[in-house]
């Protein structure tokens, strides 16, 4: 597994926040790659696709977004949105000097990408979206509110193990269970008296649990509309995606008919981004990004 160095940082609002910086391979300079995660998730969920990126030439910033992961949790729940996630990254890419890059954004991350779009579309030269869109299916929103800040305490690995395989294996039913524990690693840590706990914030899932994330919204198809219209855009699809089914994705790509579009065959929401129909997706993209 590729090494890379971790990088603590504040937020305007001094949060302490951080991330995981992986460096190119090659004498080459290419426009870095920033990869943000979903909703419940952190940044280990690069922790394969980020060296594999790093062989195309490109430095890779994987962030843990606030609330997440290694970044603190936010007293102030409003700031849970993404909004404020989208400022978040505009902050650690002007802290680390970086003017423009590609985005490739999962599930809630894609969100936060497109946001980036509204508010300082000149941070982004180019934009993944993986399994993601301005229009998304109550189906694989109510699903997540299911288990979206529960707050699950589990005695040991295993546990985490199987609890991360029932809400994700409709999704991903080939997994074997040397990946669900990998996942289970990425998804909890032990808290004081030893047990297994979501590393997350509980309160991050609030604006889905009170309807604040919509469905579909006039800010997210012009968000959408604005990325897809002004930078390449392409679009990662899991052909059993609860989230963005065919019909989401039909919109997408009849507003921005430059979209680039591939399907990653028997994965639901969202895929890794490590599969082979991902990855030669992405190969091509980024040939064609700088």
């Amino acid at each position: 597994m590729a090494t890379f160095n971790e990088i603590y940082f504040h937020s305007d609002d001094g949060l302490a926040l951080y991330a995981r910086d992986y460096a190119a391979i090659g004498s080459k300079a290419k426009c870095p790659i920033i990869c943000i995660h979903g909703l419940t998730r952190n940044s280990s969920d690069f922790e394969e696709l980020a060296p594999w990126l790093t062989e195309q030439g490109r430095r890779v910033i994987a962030v843990d977004v606030r609330g997440r992961g290694n970044s603190a949790h936010d007293s102030n729940t409003d700031n849970y949105n993404p909004a404020v996630y989208a400022k978040d990254v505009a902050c650690l890419m002007h802290q680390l000097g970086i003017a423009r890059a590609v985005f490739i954004g999962t599930s809630m991350g894609g969100i936060t990408t497109m946001t980036v779009a509204l508010q300082n579309l000149k941070l982004i030269v180019a934009a993944v979206l993986n399994d993601v869109g301005p229009i998304l299916s109550e189906t694989g929103l109510k699903r997540i509110a299911g288990y979206a800040g529960k707050n699950r305490t589990l005695s040991t690995l295993a546990e985490a193990a199987e609890y991360v395989k029932g809400i994700n294996q409709h999704a991903f039913p080939n997994n074997d269970d040397a990946e669900w524990l990998k996942w289970a690693k990425r998804a909890f840590t032990q808290n004081q008296t030893g047990e297994y706990v979501p590393r997350y914030d509980p309160n991050i899932a609030l604006p889905l649990q009170n309807g604040k994330l919509k469905a579909e919204s006039f800010w997210a198809k012009l968000a959408f509309k604005r990325l897809a219209k002004n930078r390449p855009t392409l679009l990662i699809r899991g052909s059993i995606s609860d989230l963005i089914e065919p019909s989401q994705a039909a919109y997408m790509r009849t507003v921005a008919p430059k979209l680039r579009y591939a399907e990653v065959a028997h994965i639901g929401h969202a895929p890794m981004l490590t599969e082979s129909a991902a990855q030669d997706a992405l190969r091509a993209f980024l040939h064609d990004c700088d």
